[in-house]
């Protein structure tokens, strides 16, 4: 098969890249040289262009596309937010209709569900809140509907489209939860809120791979599934154990999340006022994320999906700890 990625020289997309590249031939796009060097270096050929030039020609032979790019910053403006996300996804799904592409394998998140609640072992009947808190969760939620309603198989051209919904990804090469988390630790900035008591799903990326090759094939066209490791755990026994194979060890300081919240939300607005270009220290969708439960069920995926972990929590931070 011939797959294009999109997100290719990311955490997601390198590792999906590599496990692509052994059995299928695969075309990522890359919006400048080093982007280009990292995908050729993880086994594709490299589409010189960006979401806002992306065409069918770009995608010309290809049966499967699969759209990691995102913008996942917990900051940034709403323009940045939609150009990226929703107007992004647009274009990507407008460049794969017009190429004949037969299946769109769409990267979303259980955050486009998140409004600062707890969401507990929820599953796929879960609706989207009717209002957003957050600018990355309102986006992925927008591409989401438009993945999903591109979805057209008995059309004259047929175009399946499948979202996965992984919740927090980790694993090696990660580069964003585990080094930030060490970097607060190294400046004496880590705090655990509510002691780090909320539970969360967590998703190796071997295990999200794993999904996307089999969403390739499988699944019902123009449905959403949740991914994630078996078992939840808390934040505290996750991050403890996830900075710990680094050799670090996670200071006990704690606050109240019914503090940190208003905090953020002073900071934020500070930051705004002051027009500032640079990521606020305290942001409120880091502080909801932190402190909420938020847990998801896979039965939907393991049904019709076949998807079954490749690799078990221990196991992963096993490896991490060995530098695997």
């Amino acid at each position: 098969m011939k797959i294009f990625v999109t997100g290719g020289s990311g955490f997601v997309g390198g590792h999906l890249i590599e496990a692509l590249a052994k059995k299928h031939v695969v075309r990522a796009l890359a919006r400048s040289e080093e982007s280009a060097k990292k995908v050729v270096g993880y086994g594709a050929f490299a589409a010189r262009a960006d979401l806002d030039s992306l065409g069918a020609a770009d995608l010309e032979g290809c049966e499967a596309v699969v759209h990691c790019a995102a913008r996942a910053e917990e900051w940034g403006t709403r323009a940045e937010f939609w150009s990226a996300n929703v107007d992004g996804t647009r274009r990507v799904l407008a460049a794969a209709k017009n190429a004949r592409v037969r299946r769109f394998v769409h990267i979303g998140t259980e955050a486009a569900f998140f409004d600062g609640r707890d969401l507990v072992d929820v599953d796929e009947t879960v609706p989207y809140p009717k209002k957003h808190k957050y600018l990355y969760s309102e986006t992925k939620a927008e591409a989401e509907r438009l993945v999903l309603a591109a979805n057209d198989p008995k059309g004259a051209h047929p175009f399946e489209t499948i979202s996965l919904r992984p919740r927090f990804v980790w694993g090696p090469r990660d580069t964003s939860v585990l080094p930030a988390v060490l970097a607060m630790a190294k400046e004496g900035r880590f705090v655990w809120l509510d002691k780090g008591k909320a539970r969360t799903s967590t998703t190796h990326v071997a295990n999200l791979v794993h999904a996307i090759e089999l969403a390739l094939t499988k699944g019902t066209p123009g449905e959403a599934y949740f991914i994630a490791d078996d078992g939840t755990r808390s934040m505290r026994d996750f991050l403890t154990a996830l900075a710990r194979t680094q050799g670090v060890d996670l200071p006990a300081k704690s606050m109240p999340g019914a503090l940190a919240r208003p905090v953020a939300r002073v900071v934020e607005k500070a930051w705004r006022v002051r027009r500032a270009t640079t990521k606020p220290p305290l942001t409120r969708f880091a502080i909801d994320m932190l402190s909420a439960t938020v847990t998801v069920d896979t039965r939907k995926a393991k049904r019709d999906l076949g998807y079954e972990p490749v690799i078990g929590v221990d196991e992963g931070l096993a490896q991490l700890a060995s530098g695997r």
